[in-house]
């Protein structure tokens, strides 16, 4: 079945809206357990209550079940917090509780709160079960032909990849480690998964705002289903030389593909993409007018919902 734009947009931004439907979004949040942090009284994430369940009677966590709060509690620095995160997550993973710790990253997400601050930090991979805001960086690379046509260069994943194998991807994407900027992120993944130099990024690649959604994990993510997802990413354009081919620096991508912008609605439209990057290639007609008013009918909606405010704290 072809997909509309809109299809694309309620495929990734999947948590409903209060605006839209009062009652449902009452039900889905009823749903949950709110995560917090001790003297912080605010959600920072949802918690599935199978989820939550496993951390009844754990050291540092407290469980309301009336109020359907989960709170780490008994500690109040960023280092203490993450320890407790930490030692948590590392005994879930040693038992098999989950299987997307499974995928377990070694890398490290912040979580801030209402004033910006680091609250702690957590496992990438354990991020999900929490349900708080990550952060990532997408960057569209493109030629521009001297009669003004625009070509994309579009990476499948490859087929082995735990998460969306075998989709079609942005250019270069990944994750903001905890202490990392988003540019110096993006200019380290260039490098690992495009082999784009260095000098050429920094030199390049501009910064074009942010995409926002609220993800519920199927099953192409991996692991269990129904974990809450709500991402920021910061997207990026580079317009690439005709003579600069990107090439797959690591394992995670299989091949790059030079394509008209015909040929990536096409694939949008056969539900290819990864349905974040996606979104991405969305916000970039859009800026570049491929995009307008005239030809979606439903352009005032995708412009909004591309930039969701987010039900938790930011960056």
């Amino acid at each position: 079945m072809s997909r509309s734009n809109l299809d694309l947009v309620n495929e990734c931004d999947r948590f409903p809206y209060y605006q839209v439907d009062t009652d449902l979004y009452a039900a889905s949040v009823s749903t949950y357990y709110e995560l917090r942090v001790q003297e912080h009284d605010y959600a920072l994430g949802y918690v599935l209550p199978s989820v939550a369940e496993i951390f009844r009677g754990l050291p540092n966590w407290e469980i309301d079940d009336q109020d359907r709060v989960l709170t780490i509690t008994g500690v109040s620095t960023t280092e203490q917090r993450s320890d407790v995160v930490m030692r948590t997550v590392l005994a879930m993973k040693k038992t098999g509780y989950f299987k997307v710790l499974e995928k377990w990253r070694d890398e490290l997400y912040p979580v801030y709160g209402k004033n910006k601050e680091l609250l702690f930090d957590v496992e990438r991979s354990a991020s999900p079960l929490l349900g708080v805001v990550t952060y990532g960086v997408h960057c569209t690379a493109y030629v521009k032909r001297e009669d003004d046509e625009l070509k994309i260069w579009i990476p499948r994943r490859a087929k082995t990849k735990q998460t969306y194998g075998g989709m079609l991807d942005n250019a270069v994407a990944g994750g903001i480690a905890s202490g990392e900027g988003p540019f110096e992120s993006l200019v380290r993944e260039c490098g690992e998964e495009a082999s784009l130099a260095e000098d050429l990024v920094r030199s390049r690649a501009k910064a074009c705002g942010t995409v926002t959604y609220f993800y519920i994990r199927d099953e192409r993510a991996g692991g269990e289903t129904g974990l809450l997802q709500p991402e920021c990413q910061y997207i990026y354009d580079i317009e690439l030389p005709e003579d600069v081919v990107p090439k797959p620096g690591d394992d995670e991508v299989e091949e790059f593909y030079l394509w008209t912008v015909g040929e990536v609605q096409e694939a949008m439209a056969k539900g290819e993409f990864k349905p974040n990057c996606a979104l991405v290639m969305l916000d970039f007609f859009i800026r570049h007018g491929v995009l307008t008013t005239e030809n979606e009918k439903d352009y005032v909606e995708i412009v909004s919902r591309l930039h969701r405010k987010l039900e938790f704290p930011t960056s």
